[in-house]
């Protein structure tokens, strides 16, 4: 079976399960909490891949990592994936379940990449300026790219806006290319 349309179901399972019992709010910290696991820890996702390592031994390390962490809801399904030897996909399961809950409660992700580090009051000033023009909450993070020179990229969903000096100056080059032919 295709890798994203397992993810995709089991995500659909447990956001269906969670909104049901009126549990969208836990379900979203707990993904943020996997998630980030998955990104930070490589020796968990080597865990997650291992062929030698029992589905109990998985099972009872991930209780160990998780059980006072996340909802009893989350745990369960996290064992019941990795029962079904679908572990491998926890981490894409956690993205598209992310997405569900995003979709479901109308949050727009954002994320501001610039040539140096923003600091959190300049970065909470935007988050705050995007909620109102977009009228929504919005979950801004922030990238550092110094090949931008200055100014910014900001990419909202699928949408992207680049006033990177970067992106200027190029175009500026692709123009005077042009007029030397």
């Amino acid at each position: 079976m295709d890798e994203s349309a397992i993810t995709v179901r089991y995500a659909k399972a447990i956001f269906s399960l969670a909104k049901e019992k009126n549990q969208l709010v836990s379900l979203k910290e707990d993904m943020d909490l996997i998630s980030d696991v998955c990104i930070q820890s490589e020796d968990f996702i080597l865990l997650l891949k291992s062929p030698v390592v029992k589905t109990s031994k998985k099972v009872h390390i991930i209780r160990l990592i998780f059980q006072k962490k996340i909802s009893s809801l989350t745990l369960q399904f996290l064992e019941l994936v990795v029962q079904n030897n679908r572990e491998v996909f926890i981490p894409s399961i956690c993205r598209n379940v992310l997405t569900l809950i995003r979709k479901e409660k109308n949050i727009k992700t954002a994320v501001i990449t610039t040539a140096q580090t923003i600091d959190e009051k300049l970065l909470k000033k935007a988050k705050k300026i995007l909620e109102e023009e977009l009228e929504t909450k919005v979950e801004l993070s922030a990238r550092v790219n110094p090949h931008l020179i200055g100014g910014m990229i900001l990419r909202i969903d699928d949408k992207q806006y680049d006033a990177s000096i970067f992106t200027h100056l190029n175009k500026l080059k692709q123009e005077m290319l042009k007029t030397q032919l």
